[in-house]
């Protein structure tokens, strides 16, 4: 009998805890389809050719969106071409070269650190150290530094998190097969770890896709349509930072909800791409 009532006691207990995280489960996903479409619904209507096609002009008091939407674009570009070298090579390096287990320890303590410090910190220091230190103007140049000091710890922990799921034995096997270090590592153990790799990024790019603080003090408030090399030394606003000026400067809240409904689709296309080019890597490598 103190076995059957135990038993039911536990079936209640476990069917309780079910029921409670299908709850938080939907409650979630109910928030997420809301925020979506609200910002779809307040924002695509607002979306237009002008709008994405010209630049904001005070004379012609006219608002257009495509420098932000190209500032945008290059930061990403930049700073992922400099923090993917970066975060992937020091992450092979610690989990597959390092021997010193307690530097290893100290490093991941680091970078989880970092990750949880607010971005608003990482304006100040790039500000402090790029702009007065270094003397570099306000644009996309001290804005992509700033933004690959602040997702390299991100790149660094997925991708050792993904490295370290592959099997040891796929490590031995190639190694007992007369593959060099290096071989094996790019062969091997990389292929192996794409996925990880692509999630890194993609978490990478949505951040930098919706950071604003940091972009504040170190990519500037610029309007106006400037090419990449220009843009490197010329004060220019990403589409977040254009969101804050139109909705908190200029009361442009339909503009501000346009903006917000094209970063959503920018980031979806994005997660998109780099979801299809993982998986390609990963036929490839196979």
């Amino acid at each position: 009998m103190e076995m059957s009532s135990l038993s039911k006691r536990r079936k209640a207990y476990d069917r309780s805890l079910r029921t409670l995280l299908y709850l938080c489960a939907g409650i979630t996903c109910a928030l997420l389809l809301f925020l979506i479409g609200y910002i779809f619904y307040r924002g695509l209507g607002n979306i237009s050719w002008e709008l994405l096609s010209s630049q904001t002009s005070y004379i012609n008091d006219t608002i257009g969106i495509l420098p932000n939407f190209l500032n945008t674009l290059y930061i990403i570009l930049l700073a992922m071409v400099i923090v993917l070298p970066l975060g992937v090579g020091a992450a092979i390096y610690l989990t597959e070269y390092a021997t010193n287990r307690k530097v290893v320890a100290a490093i991941e303590f680091a970078t989880e650190t970092l990750t949880g410090i607010p971005s608003i910190i990482f304006g100040l220091v790039g500000m402090l150290f790029f702009l007065q230190l270094f003397g570099l103007k306000a644009g996309i140049l001290a804005g992509g530094l700033t933004l690959v000091i602040m997702i390299l710890p991100t790149i660094v922990r997925t991708t050792q998190e993904s490295l370290k799921t592959v099997p040891q034995s796929y490590r031995e096997g190639a190694l007992a097969l007369g593959a060099g270090k290096w071989h094996m590592v790019r062969t091997v153990v990389l292929p192996n770890a794409v996925d990880g790799i692509v999630t890194g990024c993609i978490l990478a790019v949505g951040r930098i896709v919706g950071e604003s603080a940091a972009l504040l003090f170190t990519a500037g408030f610029g309007l106006e349509l400037n090419n990449f090399i220009t843009s490197l030394q010329a004060s220019s606003a990403t589409l977040t930072v254009a969101l804050y000026v139109y909705a908190n400067e200029r009361g442009e809240t339909g503009v501000a909800f346009a903006i917000a409904a094209v970063l959503m689709l920018l980031v979806f296309l994005i997660n998109f791409a780099a979801t299809l080019a993982g998986k390609k890597l990963k036929r490839k490598a196979g």
